[in-house]
């Protein structure tokens, strides 16, 4: 079974000179912005505003620069498109976009797919062709991912559409982000290595199985999962690099530090 590798480079800046940054996209949903919001802007690709991602982050990235006059930090951060229902975003927050020139999408006509489903199927789409033909899947998968910011916290109603995506959108490697933690899928296709980025994660993971039961989990033990029965919560990272195997799709997660 091919190896997949995971590291959360893109959470290290400025990145040592030995580590290799993921080239990203990053989409910011309808809910707190992480601190580090600007770590993960200043690299990514694309930039993408989830409808109501985009008061988050008029409202909420001059607060992470106190000293510098708000309207100019929001100048600085511009989306490339805001993109969803329309139904969150507040009307001066539009306007003050549209004026910037930034393209606002209404595509409330889909009633089928959240925000954040759409806001993917647009990354996708934007995506170089030639770039995707020149990479086998697995290679693609490891060698470009989205970031989700603002992804968990509110209702969980939500959070379960935005977990609903990783799955819809396996063969992308897709990380929900909060303050406090990141939650990514490990498709059953692959052995996964994990690379623990310990400066900025970490220690505490778990390995969830959410859709079927794993009959057989291998890390440092071989044992089964399921709802109703074990699950891997509240785990203690002891080593640099995790190895995961699966007979079932998983969710990785782990904590980020408070204090990088």
């Amino acid at each position: 079974m091919e190896a997949m590798r995971h590291a959360s480079t893109f959470l290290r800046f400025p990145a040592p000179p030995d580590i290799s940054l993921p080239s990203y996209a990053l989409v910011v949903l309808n809910q707190r912005l992480p601190r580090f919001a600007p770590v993960l802007w200043s690299h990514a690709k694309l930039r993408v505003f989830a409808d109501g991602g985009a008061n988050r982050v008029y409202d909420g990235m001059p607060n992470l620069f106190p000293e510098i006059d708000p309207m100019e930090v929001r100048h600085r951060y511009k989306p490339d498109i805001i993109r969803g229902d329309m139904d969150s975003i507040r009307p001066e927050v539009k306007e003050f976009y549209v004026n910037m020139g930034v393209k606002v999408e209404d595509v409330s006509y889909d009633q089928d797919t959240t925000d954040l489903h759409k806001c993917v199927n647009y990354v996708c789409d934007s995506m170089d062709e030639l770039a995707k033909s020149n990479l086998t899947e697995a290679a693609y998968s490891s060698q470009f991912c989205i970031l989700i910011a603002g992804a968990l916290g509110g209702r969980f109603d939500h959070e379960a559409g935005n977990i609903n995506v990783l799955y819809k959108f396996s063969n992308i490697r897709i990380i929900l982000l909060s303050d406090d933690c990141l939650i990514q899928l490990l498709p059953k296709t692959h052995c996964h290595e994990i690379h623990i980025q310990s400066s900025v994660e970490g220690p505490h993971c778990g390995l969830v199985p959410i859709g079927a039961p794993s009959a057989s989990t291998t890390t440092t033990a071989d044992t089964g999962m399921s709802f109703g029965g074990l699950i891997s919560t509240s785990n203690i990272v002891r080593e640099d690099t995790i190895t995961v195997k699966s007979d079932t799709d998983l969710l990785w997660t782990i904590s980020i530090k408070k204090d990088f």
